[in-house]
């Protein structure tokens, strides 16, 4: 009998703070908490220094590597492209030649013609007099 004694004198007081009664206030549970918060902090301090370290091992291996066969960074082949992309092309008044969309200009108006033309050669005589009209 003493067990369920012990269970319903739990229970009421948890049953107590459920429905909006008075909880048991820890005198320490402001310190305790403050001392939490300090151990969360220092070890995200820590977990960070040890990304920081190790991100670092892992850039110089990189850099070995790039030294050992000769290649360029992300960022340093992006800032190549665009410079020379922004240097201006000889005999150009405008734009560099890259900056035109392929398909502008007067080339596309001249193989519409030649293609038309190649399709008329292979129309009966009395179409390709309708056509070139």
């Amino acid at each position: 009998d003493q067990p369920r004694v012990l269970l319903c004198s739990g229970a009421t007081k948890d049953m107590g703070k459920m429905l909006g009664g008075e909880e048991e206030k820890d005198p320490d549970a402001q310190k305790k908490e403050e001392e939490r918060q300090e151990a969360l902090r220092q070890q995200e301090e820590e977990r960070k220094a040890k990304h920081a370290r190790m991100e670092a091992e892992r850039e110089k291996v990189r850099q070995q590597i790039r030294d050992k066969y000769g290649l360029k960074k992300k960022e340093e082949k992006e800032a190549e492209e665009k410079a020379a992309l922004e240097q201006p092309c000889e005999g150009s008044l405008t734009r560099p030649k890259k900056a035109i969309p392929a398909g502008c200009g007067d080339e596309e108006e001249e193989e519409e013609e030649s293609i038309l033309d190649t399709v008329l050669k292979y129309l009966p005589g009395p179409l390709q007099d309708m056509f070139k009209k």
